[in-house]
């Protein structure tokens, strides 16, 4: 393990052999406190192009002409031009005019190359959509698919007929696979015509999203999803921040909002990088539902994001007596998702398609906001909701970091307030996660909970590499150790597109074609799949293990399925051997899956399973003792399930 020096290395490796057989205690004769069942969950923004070009599966961008230069994506040939007047959709009301050539040989033409291409599947088909009207009697526009090399694939016809503004639809099915292909659309006629929302989905899609992508996440088997944000629920500017009401309703006419990830990194500036809120809280709640997790989202309290704004500039942020606007914003979300038909709130939902109430259960207020700003605009936030809708969890912010005069003033004031959980963010390198194991034995278990709501090792390479999910994965069985007051918890950021990112690690990678699990991806589903719902005990000379000489450990019982597992993790070079005694049981069936590699393994879309869970052949454990060999740099699930009497 080459972050541990050579010294410190052999002297892990004297004492282990001097050691020898380790002995732990797992009690399985008391279970501990429940486990939420959000333990362990999953943190969606849209940053490193996670949205459009990511999640929601449009294929076209700037489909509606509302980038402020608003060619911006498409390529244009001959004479087009932008109009505003009598649009087809008030809140997106730019549309092109393509009108004819004066040269009988010329053409008009827009060719649209999506987000980085445009991604087909060989056998897949596409849905094409448009709005149009002539400005005659009729108009002919072809639409042509086109490859990397501008060959064409398919084209087809449209005849626009009438002035007034009408969708035209088409399939196409793709007969090769095509990562960056094109679409162009051309005006086929003397007559010109205007055209809006240009839509190309894959025809298969799970409510407009990548199925690809909505497998990654219900694989996670995730309890809760908070969305949409992340500093995009601050924006740079309130005017740019995140607008949930903005969001619903038809596609259509969801109106264009810049993302504050666009240039916020310099080394990496997307000037394209804009939200077209396809992809908006309707949607989310319905994520939420279909992969088992409870919705959590975010709204802003009136604070700009304070990276970017001074804390003493009154034009930056709200002011407290300004506030119920944003206050409002947040009760008639709970509206949207909760409330019945007779609510107008609950009606709108009703007629998006889903009349059933969500049963939202918890809202962030503000996302990492630090210094007195934050709570005296939470405090209104916070006594509204509880007023109206007491039931309803408040999750309040520590602020952007693990510790220091923010983070402790942060925690202090949410226990003024009276908040049910505290958001905490840590991004550290592998060594702060093998040294915090133990972070939450001392919090006080009265007041406000935890919500570990993001957190992944970076620094130097910033990689996905094995040794980053391994000291993740070590930390890990500090949070599950103290399920108690560590209620969720959720890797971030979630997505990234390979020609797209702005920030790394990720969980998640994808191109146009394809998606990968990373290692670190394989931690959380473990930790994920084996959550079980009470705490166990399990020890080592009566103290819990939290990287003594490297090893790590957890343990929970799963009463549904009779089952208990514990977490192993052996962060070293060495071999270690393990005598593990179950007080309370004497015979059962083990089995055992592996996650392990060398320090810089990766997964990556050539090689997407260096990292991937390999399951052990089950044995039998007999006289109240498992004794088993843990195998260095190594995270490893045990699985006991006693034996049936």
């Amino acid at each position: 393990m080459k972050r541990i020096t050579l010294t410190l290395c052999l002297t892990f490796l004297t004492l282990l052999a001097a050691q020898g057989q380790r002995t732990l205690v797992l009690n399985a004769q008391h279970e501990g406190p429940k486990i939420a069942k959000t333990m362990y969950g999953v943190f969606f923004e849209d940053i490193n192009f996670s949205a459009d070009g990511g999640l929601y599966a449009e294929l076209i961008e700037n489909r509606s002409f509302e980038y402020p230069y608003h060619l911006t994506g498409w390529n244009p040939m001959g004479n087009v031009e932008i109009g505003d007047k009598e649009p087809a959709f008030s809140r997106n009301p730019h549309y092109a005019r393509l009108l004819p050539c004066s040269h009988p040989q010329k053409i008009t033409a827009l060719t649209n190359h999506g987000f980085f291409g445009i991604g087909l599947h060989n056998g897949a088909f596409y849905d094409f959509s448009l709005y149009a009207r002539a400005l005659k009697d009729s108009a002919r526009l072809t639409i042509t698919l086109l490859d990397s090399a501008n060959n064409e694939l398919s084209k087809k016809n449209i005849t626009v007929v009438g002035r007034q503004w009408e969708q035209y639809t088409l399939s196409f099915k793709a007969f090769s696979d095509v990562s960056r292909g094109a679409l162009r659309i051309t005006l086929a006629s003397r007559q010109g015509a205007d055209i809006d929302h240009v839509s190309l989905f894959p025809a298969n899609n799970w409510h407009r999203l990548r199925p690809d992508l909505v497998q990654c996440l219900a694989d996670l088997k995730p309890g809760v999803l908070r969305f949409p944000g992340g500093c995009i629920v601050e924006g740079t500017t309130l005017s740019t921040r995140y607008q949930w009401k903005n969001s619903i309703g038809p596609a259509e006419n969801r109106p264009l909002n810049v993302t504050r990830w666009s240039d916020c990194m310099r080394n990496r500036i997307f000037p394209n990088y804009y939200q077209s809120l396809g992809l908006g809280f309707y949607e989310f709640f319905l994520l939420a539902e279909h992969i088992g997790a409870e919705p959590l989202p975010v709204v802003s309290c009136g604070i700009a994001c304070q990276y970017q704004n001074s804390d003493d500039d009154p034009t930056a942020h709200v002011s407290i007596d300004s506030l119920k606007p944003y206050i409002d914003d947040a009760l008639d979300l709970i509206a949207f998702a909760n409330a019945d038909t007779t609510n107008p709130w609950g009606r709108i939902r009703a007629e998006m398609g889903h009349p059933e109430p969500f049963n939202m259960k918890y809202i962030g207020i503000g996302n990492e906001q630090w210094g007195k700003l934050y709570p005296e605009r939470l405090a209104p936030f916070v006594a509204a909701i509880r007023k109206q809708y007491p039931k309803i969890q408040i999750v309040g912010s520590s602020g952007p970091y693990p510790e220091g005069d923010r983070f402790r003033y942060g925690w202090r004031e949410m226990r003024k307030l009276g908040v049910d959980l505290v958001d905490e963010h840590y991004y550290r390198g592998p060594d702060w996660f093998l040294n915090n194991a133990t972070r939450y034995d001392s919090y006080t278990r009265k007041g406000p909970k935890v919500f570990a709501g993001e957190y992944a090792v970076r620094g130097g390479q910033n990689s996905n590499n094995f040794f980053a999910a391994l000291s993740e994965a070590a930390f890990m069985t500090g949070l599950e150790r103290n399920a108690d007051v560590v209620r969720m918890a959720s890797y971030a950021p979630l997505f990234a597109h390979t020609d797209g990112w702005q920030w790394k690690p990720d969980l998640i990678w994808f191109d146009n074609m394809r998606s990968l699990r990373t290692a670190n991806y394989y931690v959380q589903q473990l930790f994920s799949r084996y959550k079980g719902t009470n705490m166990m005990s399990i020890t080592e000379n009566g103290m819990p293990i939290a990287g003594n000489l490297g090893l790590y450990a957890s343990a929970v019982a799963d009463e549904e399925k009779g089952e208990y597992y514990v977490k192993l993790v052996n962060a070293t070079d060495a071999m270690q051997d393990l005598k593990v005694v179950v007080k309370g049981l004497t015979s059962a069936k083990v089995g055992m899956t592996d996650l392990y590699g060398d320090e810089n393994d990766e997964n990556t879309m050539q090689c997407p399973t260096a990292v991937v869970p390999k399951t052990l052949p089950e044995t039998d454990m007999s006289g109240g003792v498992l004794k088993l060999s843990m195998p260095p740099m190594t995270f490893r699930i045990v699985t006991i399930k006693p034996a049936k009497r």
